[in-house]
């Protein structure tokens, strides 16, 4: 099954995140199919960014985002609320 989901970078006790399309089997940093866009929470304010077009396509095609995923890409406008 092919997931959004978020995938951890960055040092410790400073997170980022990539919004990234994966197998759900692979590792949480493993191997990603696309990479959608990237998400700082440690900025103020909060830095989203997401390619809507290339989302809407691995919707379409049957991708489930995983719950954070989800209410990032509703943030970002991708799926409406």
């Amino acid at each position: 099954m092919v997931k959004i989901r978020l995938t951890r970078l960055g040092a410790k006790k400073s997170p980022f995140y990539r919004i990234v399309v994966a197998d759900s089997r692979n590792a949480r940093g493993g191997k990603a199919i696309a990479q959608l866009g990237y998400y700082d929470p440690c900025k103020d304010p909060i830095e989203l960014k997401v390619n809507v077009e290339e989302a809407k396509k691995w919707l379409s095609n049957g991708a489930q985002p995983t719950d954070t995923a989800k209410a990032l890409l509703k943030k970002a406008g991708v799926i409406e609320a």
